[in-house]
């Protein structure tokens, strides 16, 4: 598995091949052994290709024109392009995989100190059912993209997914057209600090 680590990229350019259902199967499968805080498992994955994914990018669609006139969160708009990019990476792929946090409280209301700390759990076990995925579809020969750009479009989306919880991400999944060199990363010096 480290050399899945290792060779994992971030791709956004796909090829045209589709990706048959038990491997996209077998991905969801990587979720749902990760790690979860106190067992809570908060994660439904939908899995969207073909007409269902066509309806899923029109609802991105919709979600990043409304957010260009409204804007949702009107902080990050120097980063629409970005999420139009994302857009255009999310239309190649073959599959979906859509991670709805089936305990999320939203964007309603403000959460109580105890929700603040249950949201952290359930974001940090999201994390890892998606980076599972990740890694799986690297061993399986497929490329993947994790995407947080879908807030721009979150209530097009969750409208779409028609699910209890809250959107927390996405995974555009499907065979790489595209070998992108690894990103640099800050060295070991900077990011451990060993204590004893």
């Amino acid at each position: 598995m480290i050399k899945e680590i290792e060779s994992r990229r971030s791709i956004r350019k796909f090829g045209s091949r589709e990706v048959p259902d038990e491997i996209l199967e077998q991905i969801a499968m990587a979720g749902l052994y990760a790690p979860s805080a106190k067992n809570r498992q908060p994660w439904k994955f939908i899995i969207a290709s073909g007409n269902a994914k066509r309806n899923a990018l029109e609802a991105m669609e919709r979600g990043l024109e409304r957010e260009k006139r409204e804007p949702f969160l009107p902080g990050s708009a120097a980063n629409i392009a970005d999420a139009e990019h994302t857009l255009n990476a999310m239309r190649q792929a073959a599959a979906l995989i859509f991670v709805v946090n089936t305990l999320g409280i939203g964007f309603a209301r403000t959460p109580t100190a105890d929700e603040c700390v249950y949201e952290i759990c359930n974001a940090q076990s999201i994390g890892a059912a998606v980076q599972n995925m990740s890694l799986a579809a690297t061993e399986l020969g497929l490329g993947s993209l994790w995407i947080c750009n879908t807030f721009f479009a979150q209530c097009e989306l969750n409208n779409w997914l028609n699910t209890d919880g809250e959107l927390f991400a996405a995974l555009a999944v499907g065979y790489a057209a595209e070998t992108p060199p690894p990103r640099p990363r800050k060295p070991i010096s900077e990011t451990v600090e060993w204590r004893k």
